[in-house]
């Protein structure tokens, strides 16, 4: 029984010493495939460090977006068509030209503004010739879309020079055009031509923007459309009956006024958008009635404060009803907010109120401190005569 016993005891040991064994044998297995299948975590080189930038296409996408947002695309063109307040001077674009205008100052302020450098000693030349007309200094933007401002301009039909005149209307206003001399591209002379040419059309229409489709198609095309419309005088209304290179030559000259001056103006609007945006301050200025020669020998200054015509008139020997000729509504504008007006007066006569302008001054305020006064400005704005811009 003792040598069974003995003989079961030494089976059970050797069964749990091989059991043993192969657990043993399992683990090591395990843990070589584990080394094999494991590579080394080692410290990466400065070359070999990648770094997951975030693109961020403008300054307000949300921080946890990461190049999946769409940019943000601000206009090309600023938003001065909408309303009266995003201009300086009130003035609004028509919305019938506002898609024409963006597209063409998208397309062509690059070149302008370029050219608004350069051409610095051309459009001083050119407001120092309109000035002497009466004629709003925008209006040498003209010279912009005709030609470039190159004395080298010629069209297709034949027009020459920075103005573009054809030979009959430059000889119609006094310019030579022979074989051998064509005044047409003489700087100086050919923008003496272009003021009388665009106050003679002003004189006819009464109206910039029918101004600027006659310059381009002639006076011609634009009455016919003014019969077909029915008898508007308004070019947005009638713009449908004039030729297409005239239509847009309007718009064209609208978009580089804006590209230029930032902002709309009188050259820009018809006759009765002006009523509506312009300030009576300007309409008020605009009524001066002086012929070429007396704006040739016209002098100008800016001035502010209490003065007064009749104390003006009476220091500078001039008559109060001539004075008013050369400065019109001069009390009722130095009596609003504004208190500054563009002076304008006879050489000789300019020389004595500059001499003369502290006692000027003096007396005017004493004027009104004494019971003087100036006449309050009214709502009601008289229109321009019609032959205000001889």
């Amino acid at each position: 029984m003792k040598q069974k016993l003995f003989v079961l005891g030494i089976f059970c040991f050797g069964v749990l010493t091989i059991a043993i064994a192969g657990d043993d044998k399992k683990k090591k297995s395990a843990t070589a495939t584990t080394r094999s299948t494991v590579k080394p975590v080692s410290k990466p080189s400065k070359s070999t460090i990648k770094v997951k930038s975030t693109i961020l296409r403008d300054t307000i996408q949300a921080p946890a977006k990461v190049d999946d947002a769409k940019p943000v695309v601000a206009p090309a063109i600023p938003d001065l068509f909408e309303s009266a307040t995003n201009a300086a001077n009130g003035v609004k674009l028509n919305p019938r030209a506002v898609s024409f205008v963006q597209d063409y100052m998208e397309v062509n302020s690059k070149e302008l503004l370029k050219m608004k450098d350069w051409g610095r000693p051309y459009f001083n030349m050119i407001d120092a010739v309109f000035t002497k007309y009466n004629l709003p200094v925008e209006l040498k933007y003209l010279a912009v879309i005709e030609s470039k401002l190159k004395t080298s301009a010629v069209s297709w039909v034949g027009a020459v020079g920075p103005w573009q005149f054809m030979p009959v209307t430059a000889r119609e206003l006094g310019l030579k055009v022979t074989r051998k001399v064509d005044e047409r591209r003489d700087y100086y002379k050919s923008t003496h031509a272009a003021a009388k040419y665009l106050r003679d059309l002003y004189k006819e229409f009464g109206d910039w923007l029918l101004v600027i489709a006659a310059y381009n198609g002639g006076p011609g095309n634009v009455n016919s459309a003014i019969r077909k419309s029915g008898g508007s005088k308004n070019f947005w209304a009638i713009q449908g009956y004039l030729p297409n290179e005239t239509r847009n030559h309007v718009k064209k000259f609208i978009g580089t006024h804006y590209i230029f001056e930032g902002q709309g103006g009188v050259t820009t609007l018809t006759k009765s958008e002006t009523v509506e945006q312009i300030s009576a301050i300007s309409q008020l200025l605009s009524n001066r009635n002086l012929t070429a020669a007396e704006l040739e020998n016209v002098k100008t200054v800016k001035v502010s404060g209490k003065y007064h015509s009749q104390v003006i008139s009476k220091v500078i020997v001039m008559e109060v009803e001539e004075f008013h000729r050369y400065n019109p509504n001069f009390d009722r504008v130095m009596a609003t907010a504004e208190n500054s007006y563009e002076l304008k007066l006879p050489a000789e006569k300019m020389d004595l109120f500059t001499a003369n302008k502290y006692q000027i001054l003096n007396e005017s305020v004493q004027l009104l401190l004494s019971g003087g006064t100036v006449s309050a400005m009214t709502t009601s704005i008289s229109r321009p005569s019609a032959n205000h811009r001889k």
